[in-house]
């Protein structure tokens, strides 16, 4: 599908500019259809769990081919949260973790938690809100277990060197986790990065609905991980619900949680939509908008955040961030305020006037 056709599928970009995927993605007319088939199924009381857990299971080949990973090392989770906190803890008491010190929670809180088991967490400044690969790079010592990090970071839209980060953990031999939310589905992992874990929820650049994510683990590392919560689903034969022993499914299934069903459904729906275009003309095509923004705000007099790789995820200073989201909104571009900034995000439906759009929008902000 080219970017034209696949743009036609959100009817509320005939109305608005949609610049706020960072937050969460529009709804797409073949997720809603999906959604609408398990609500209306529900109302008339043919609704079928077994239709949408094969979605599910889709989802998790889907997924898959976007890493270019086996099926059978992805884990169908909730939240990111979940995936960091099973990796903090299989961590023994003498680890250390290095993270940045303004990491999305999700990601930092688990870690943190860790420290009661006597964990030390090493928090590296992000002047700005940006973690440096430099900075990075040389927290990782001998001694380091494991690095978390975002691929993008949320606040800002950095994106970090992660081939760099990812050189320095073979060194050392630490494990990499990365949060790949806001990246995965627009941008491409370097091939020279071949994270420990990776873990993705679907909301924002998948285009799914919220309460599907997906937890990659690469296979020499899954014998220490163990569910938080084991259920149905971990087990050898999830669909055998009753009784002991307790045993666990093989592969990543074992760390599998029992699936919101509709939320499954159409995040099947929303990624057999995204698998249709072409990943590299969309990587090219979101970072050449999201620059068109950064220099037309930038000549603008406006202020931008820097990001040490091309970033599809672009932030500018303005006086009143949460002021000037309602202002844009007025005018029909829709943004999100962040750490005293406005946060744009640029995919595959934007086009070059909705950036126009945006421009001419955010002057009156000023």
């Amino acid at each position: 599908m080219d970017l034209a056709r696949f743009r036609e599928q959100f009817t509320v970009l005939n109305r608005i500019a949609w610049l706020s995927t960072p937050s969460s993605a529009p709804a797409a007319e073949p997720v809603l259809r999906a959604l609408h088939v398990e609500l209306a199924n529900w109302d008339l009381g043919d609704f079928s769990w077994p239709r949408c857990d094969q979605a599910a299971q889709h989802s998790r080949r889907q997924v898959a081919g976007l890493l270019g990973v086996d099926p059978e090392h992805v884990a169908l989770v909730q939240s990111v949260a979940e995936a960091v906190a099973t990796v903090a803890a299989a961590l023994p008491a003498s680890s250390r973790v290095v993270i940045g010190a303004e990491e999305f929670r999700s990601n930092i809180f688990p870690v943190l938690t860790a420290e009661q088991r006597g964990v030390h967490v090493e928090q590296v400044p992000m002047p700005g809100g940006c973690l440096r690969s430099e900075s990075l790079v040389a927290a990782i010592t001998e001694d380091t277990t494991l690095v978390v990090l975002s691929e993008v970071q949320s606040a800002t839209g950095w994106r970090t060197d992660l081939t760099a980060v990812a050189a320095r953990c073979r060194e050392v031999g630490a494990q990499l986790f990365v949060d790949a939310t806001q990246s995965a589905g627009v941008l491409s992992l370097p091939e020279d990065v071949d994270p420990d874990f990776i873990a993705i929820h679907g909301y924002k650049w998948l285009l799914c609905p919220r309460g599907a994510a997906w937890f990659y683990v690469r296979p020499d590392r899954l014998a220490a991980l163990t569910p938080l919560a084991p259920n149905v689903k971990t087990s050898p034969e999830p669909q055998d619900y009753y009784g002991g022993p307790l045993s666990y499914a093989p592969g990543a299934r074992r760390l599998d949680m029992s699936p919101c069903w509709p939320s499954w459904a159409g995040a099947a729906a929303a990624l057999d939509l995204l698998l249709t275009l072409d990943a590299a003309e969309l990587e090219r095509h979101c970072l050449e908008l999201a620059g068109l923004l950064r220099e037309g705000a930038e000549e603008r007099g406006f202020r931008c955040s820097p990001t040490e790789w091309p970033s599809h995820v672009v932030t500018v200073a303005v006086p009143d961030a949460d002021a000037a989201v309602h202002r844009l909104a007025a005018r029909d571009v829709r943004a999100t305020a962040r750490a005293g900034a406005l946060r744009f995000g640029l995919h595959g439906f934007n086009t070059a006037d909705d950036v126009s759009r945006t421009l001419s929008a955010l002057e009156s902000t000023a």
